[in-house]
């Protein structure tokens, strides 16, 4: 009771006239407080499940803007939190009772087609990065992001990046030149190989414990103007025989093939026969981002398993497939994910996956497994904050719903086939991470041997744990023992 009256009255101070006047002066764009217009939409994020109130909402326009705003939380000792797309299934966007600093207005995106270099800042989505770098951006480049396209780059980043280009290209953290980041003493710092090259290597995975990323310098890659597509679903009866098949397949398939599988339901929509919608299945999706003419070769297996429910496969634009799950996460549906990362993938774990997914509350749930080796497990352990480079599959436990009264059923659902992979986990991928239920153990989980030199890291740039957010890795050493960042970067 005494922390929440504790919390109540910082929120009080906070907002009060005479900070919110200073907060305002500071920065060009907006301050939004409780009960003032705008702070209901610009506190919504994409999970409904998360209902936070922060004290004050800085939608900052420029990095000048960030700056003022990391000042003003480090001087008045208030929680801070950074909300670059709001996609974070964790909500880590949002901080009660603090300051949110919003990139959400900073979404310009720059690419430079001859050094095939592509910059965004901090605000920016996967859509926005995708819409420059295509073909019909003009440029026939593609950055490895995710497969949601309004999910927010930043958030994605710092934590590895997963998507249709890993296999071949690494995950978006492998592709990233530099960064700019505001630390906690409110200093512009760029990070790159050469320039503050321990905080660029803690970025690389370590998430936004540093600083405020406001922009981003990625590698591009040349793509075709089109790309084969893979969409292929089959019953749910078939499942542990195609993982299997899946399994042995992939491992000599080209790296241009990324394979994700998802034990789920068909669709309620007019591209599935009537009799078929809503019934489990397992559907396999790809993208084959070689050379065009190979791409119905090499996905033509994956859809000669049995008799398909549906086959939806096609050549399209890569930037048309960067979209094409987007209608299957809306905003204000109901998510709690997490996530195992395994060195094997056999019978026994096939048989606890299948039979998950026929118990699943939800039929908007799904459990998906990710194929990984390729280029993403050539890196080694230590030249990246993140770690986990010796392990070919992760499983993506996707708990979806809409009505809030299951929410315990669905968390519950969630948290058991988590539970039950534990004895062969290697750990998590911390983009899905659940709610953090215990936080320390799943980042060092995480982290391995690199957890150590984050926090040796996070003392330097951080003492006091300005950002501290969700999935906080704590200063270390104690406070006697650090030594403050250089004065000269």
């Amino acid at each position: 009771m005494a922390a929440v009256q504790l919390s109540a009255q910082r929120a009080r101070a906070v907002v009060s006239k005479e900070t919110v006047t200073e907060l305002q002066t500071a920065i060009h764009g907006q301050v939004l407080v409780p009960a003032g217009d705008g702070y209901d939409e610009a506190r919504r994020i994409w999970n409904g499940m998360i209902d936070k109130r922060p004290a004050l909402i800085a939608r900052c326009t420029s990095t000048a803007d960030v700056i003022a705003a990391v000042d003003f939380a480090r001087e008045h000792g208030v929680p801070l939190s950074v909300r670059g797309g709001g996609h974070n299934v964790a909500g880590k966007a949002l901080c009660d009772d603090g300051l949110v600093i919003d990139l959400s207005p900073m979404r310009a995106v720059h690419v430079d087609p001859d050094a095939r270099v592509v910059r965004a800042q901090g605000g920016a989505t996967l859509g926005d990065i995708d819409r420059e770098t295509s073909a019909g951006g003009g440029f026939g480049l593609a950055v490895p992001l995710g497969v949601v396209s309004r999910t927010g780059v930043a958030g994605l980043c710092l934590h590895g990046g997963m998507g249709w280009l890993t296999r071949k290209h690494g995950l978006t953290l492998d592709n990233l030149i530099a960064v700019e980041i505001v630390t906690a003493d409110g200093r512009l710092r760029r990070a790159s190989e050469t320039e503050n090259a321990d905080l660029f290597w803690a970025v690389r995975g370590g998430g936004g414990n540093f600083g405020v990323v406001t922009s981003f310098e990625f590698r591009a890659h040349s793509i075709s103007p089109e790309v084969w597509f893979l969409c292929a679903m089959y019953p749910m009866s078939q499942a542990k025989r195609i993982v299997q098949f899946l399994e042995r397949f992939m491992r000599q398939a080209p790296e241009e093939l990324a394979v994700l599988v998802s034990l789920w339901s068909a669709p309620n929509d007019e591209s599935i026969p009537s009799e078929h919608r809503g019934e489990p299945v397992i559907v396999l999706l790809g993208c084959y981002s070689g050379p065009f003419e190979k791409g119905e070769r090499t996905i033509q297996p994956l859809r000669e398993l049995g008799e398909p429910v549906a086959d939806l496969s096609g050549p399209m634009p890569f930037a048309q497939v960067q979209c094409s799950l987007d209608a299957d996460y809306p905003d204000g549906r109901l998510y709690y994910w997490k996530s195992v990362y395994l060195p094997e993938l056999d019978e026994q774990i096939i048989d606890v996956l299948v039979d998950a997914a026929r118990r699943r509350p939800s039929p908007l749930t799904s459990i998906d497994v990710w194929f990984l080796a390729g280029a993403a497990m050539r890196v080694r352990t230590d030249a990246t904050a993140y770690v986990r480079r010796d392990v070919p599959y992760a499983i993506g436990i996707e708990s979806n719903w809409t009505d809030p009264a299951e929410s315990d059923a669905n968390v519950a659902w969630a948290k058991k086939l988590f539970d039950a992979l534990q004895p062969f986990s290697r750990g998590t991928y911390l983009n899905f991470p659940g709610f953090m239920e215990d936080s320390e153990k799943l980042l060092r989980g995480a982290y391995g041997a690199n957890y150590k030199r984050l926090g040796a890291i996070k003392a330097r740039y951080d003492p006091d744990n300005l950002f501290k957010g969700a999935l906080n890795i704590p200063p270390n050493p104690p406070v006697a023992e650090r030594n403050p960042p250089s004065a000269d970067k």
